[in-house]
């Protein structure tokens, strides 16, 4: 082998050795790990679905007794927190958002044969309706993490839109 060569098979190994090493950084990057003991309440409260985390709080819809309620948890205490004022009877529950402070819950909800979405806010323990202009159907929605903004999934002659509403 010539001294050319061999310079070369050199030069391609420590190209190879150096494109190798972010891949094998990235096996040894620890894996998300399951949060066992909040997941083991989260399923003793019975089955939920729609979750919203923002910082501190998750907000979800839980099934108890054939009813769907909102529930929020505080994650720091790993507990529900109280939501006077939010629910209702004869009202179902259909999508949630929570902002980072735990104040502000968005929640679309379909109530006496319509669909509804509205503004909780729990330092006044009071419902807000939030009107859609142009007039839809709301189906989801998701709340800014400072609870100024609220991003609306809305029906509109068959057509799926996303309105984008200011909270003041």
């Amino acid at each position: 082998m010539t001294a050319g060569a061999s310079s070369r098979m050199r030069a391609a190994a420590v190209a190879i050795v150096a494109a190798l090493q972010p891949l094998l950084a990235g096996c040894m990057v620890p894996l998300p790990q399951p949060l066992l003991g909040l997941n083991q309440r989260l399923e003793a409260a019975g089955p939920a679905r729609a979750p919203s985390l923002a910082g501190d709080w998750l907000a979800l819809i839980v099934s108890r007794g054939g009813r769907d309620r909102v529930e929020l948890v505080d994650l720091q205490r790993q507990q529900p927190v109280p939501l006077p004022g939010l629910e209702r009877p004869d009202a179902q529950p259909l999508s949630v958002a929570v902002d980072g402070r735990g104040e502000r819950l968005a929640l679309v909800r379909q109530l006496e044969g319509r669909t509804e979405l509205v503004l909780y806010r729990r330092n006044l323990m009071a419902l807000q309706p939030v009107p859609l202009q142009p007039p839809g159907v709301p189906r989801r929605v998701s709340l800014r993490a400072d609870g100024r903004e609220l991003a609306v999934e809305v029906s509109r002659q068959g057509q799926w839109q996303v309105d984008l509403i200011a909270v003041p």
